[in-house]
């Protein structure tokens, strides 16, 4: 009976790796041992920094609408306990849109804000 041989198996295995490394660097895209590790550091990162994006965007939308808080007298803290305090349900994604795409309607917002802090005793 002959020997079995994995050529087939190998070569298919290793093309997958060679494929998923295409766009990386001198030997990490055509070396099989150093493309095979190149890939599960790149499927790591982006593992791990698929998590890390969804901070990174909260970070922004916060900036964005402190940003746009401070233009109309309020700071963040001040803008995001008044918009508690009025039982407004806007989650800092929209707000954020809001603040640079619809600067009328942000307008409103910390009106109330104001209004609603002013009228305190």
């Amino acid at each position: 009976m002959p020997r079995a041989r994995s050529g087939k198996v190998t070569h298919k295995r290793h093309k997958k790796v060679l494929e998923l490394t295409k766009g990386h660097r001198a030997a990490r895209h055509k070396l099989y041992r150093i493309a095979h590790e190149s890939m599960l550091h790149a499927l790591d990162y982006s593992y791990r920094h698929r998590r890390e994006r969804k901070g990174d965007f909260r970070k922004l939308w916060i900036a964005r609408i402190n940003a746009a808080a401070r233009e109309r007298g309020l700071t963040y803290n001040q803008f995001v306990a008044g918009l508690k305090k009025t039982n407004v349900e806007i989650n800092r994604k929209m707000l954020a849109e809001m603040a640079v795409k619809d600067p009328a309607g942000f307008d409103t917002l910390a009106a109330s804000i104001i209004e609603s802090n002013s009228s305190r005793p």
